[in-house]
C-alpha cells in the first residue's frame, strides 16, 4: 500500500486536475535594505461544498486536491456514515467560485445527516464551524483497541519522513500534513492541506479506502493537538498520535478517555506523552 513519493511539480500534486492546489503570483521581496521583485507560490484556499444525496450540509475552506479522500474521511470521521462502503459515489463539480463534491450514500445515512445541520462556512482552522449543539460538537466517545508498543525511534523517524512527503508545503510553506506510519516508523501515506483538520480527514478517508488496519500503526501531523484532532484519530481507531505543537487540555481528556497515546511536542529528540504512555518504549 506504500504510496510513491511525489514530486513538487504542481501538476503532480492536483491529483484530480479540478483546481491547482497552488498559484504564482507576483510580489516584492525584501533582503535587508534590498528589495527585488519575485514570483512566489502560494496555497490555494477555495471553498468546498458538501452535498449528501442533493441536500447542502456544509462549506469547508480547503486545499484543491485529494478531494474524494476528504469527502470520505470527512463523512467517516464527523459520523454521517458508518463506514466506507455507505459513500457510494462521489462527483467532483467545479465551479467559478468554488467546488461542490456530490456525495452520493447509503439512503440510511440520511436521517443521521439531516440531524447535523452544518450549513455555514468552516474556516481552514476551524474543525467545528456550522454545528448547532454540543453534542454534535463532543460526538460519542469511540475506544480504542490494543495498538503498540512503539519505538520512540520509530516515531522520530515518521515526523522526519513526513516533512519529506510534505511536497506542497516545500513549495508554499503554508500547509498541514497529516501521515499515516507503520509500526516501525515508515509513513506510508500522507495528504496535505491549508487546515490541519482538513489534512486529517483527507488522510483517514484514504486509508479507509485502502482497508488499513488502526492498530497497525499510528498518526503524525504538523499541527497542535486540537480536540477535533483528537476525535477524528479516534474515530478511524489509531492507537497513537503524535503532534509537532502542544495539546489542549480537552484533547487530552478526550484521549485519556478513548485510550488514544497523544503526543505533544514531537520535534527532533523532544516528545511528550500525555496520555497512555505504556505504549511508548525506548529504542530505535
Amino acid at each position: 500500500m506504500t504510496e510513491p513519493r511525489q514530486g513538487g511539480d504542481p501538476d503532480s500534486l492536483a491529483r484530480l486536475g479540478f483546481a491547482e492546489p497552488l498559484l504564482e503570483h507576483g510580489a516584492i521581496r525584501w533582503s535587508g535594505n534590498a528589495p527585488e521583485s519575485t514570483i512566489e507560490r502560494i496555497a490555494e484556499e477555495i471553498p468546498v461544498a458538501l452535498v449528501y444525496n442533493g441536500t447542502p450540509h456544509v462549506v469547508m475552506m480547503a486545499t484543491p486536491q485529494d478531494l474524494e479522500d476528504f469527502a470520505l474521511g470527512f463523512s467517516f470521521t464527523e459520523e454521517l456514515v458508518g463506514a466506507a462502503k455507505d459513500l457510494l459515489d462521489v462527483e467532483v463539480v467545479r465551479y467559478s467560485r468554488g467546488i461542490e463534491l456530490q456525495l452520493h450514500v447509503e439512503p440510511s445515512c440520511m436521517a443521521v445527516i439531516e440531524s447535523r445541520n452544518r450549513r455555514l462556512t468552516g474556516r481552514t482552522g476551524c474543525g467545528i464551524c456550522g454545528a448547532e449543539s454540543f453534542d454534535a460538537v463532543l460526538k460519542r466517545q469511540h475506544t480504542v483497541q490494543a495498538g503498540g508498543p512503539f519505538r520512540i525511534g520509530a516515531i522520530r523517524r515518521a515526523l522526519g519522513e513526513l516533512e519529506a512527503r510534505q511536497a506542497l508545503n516545500a513549495l508554499v510553506g503554508a500547509v498541514h500534513a497529516a501521515g499515516w506510519a507503520t509500526a516501525e516508523g515508515a509513513v506510508q501515506m500522507a495528504r496535505e492541506d491549508v487546515g490541519r483538520h482538513n489534512a486529517l480527514d483527507k488522510l483517514i478517508g484514504a486509508l479507509l479506502k485502502a482497508g488499513v488496519n488502526p492498530a497497525s500503526g499510528f498518526l503524525v501531523v504538523t499541527s497542535r493537538a486540537s480536540f477535533e484532532m483528537a476525535q477524528k484519530a479516534t474515530a478511524f481507531g489509531a492507537p497513537l498520535l503524535a503532534a509537532i505543537s502542544g495539546p489542549t487540555a480537552l484533547a487530552v481528556r478526550v484521549a485519556a478517555q478513548a485510550g488514544l497515546t497523544l503526543i505533544g511536542f514531537a520535534r527532533g529528540t523532544r516528545h511528550t506523552v500525555y496520555t497512555h504512555s505504556e505504549r511508548v518504549i525506548g529504542g530505535d
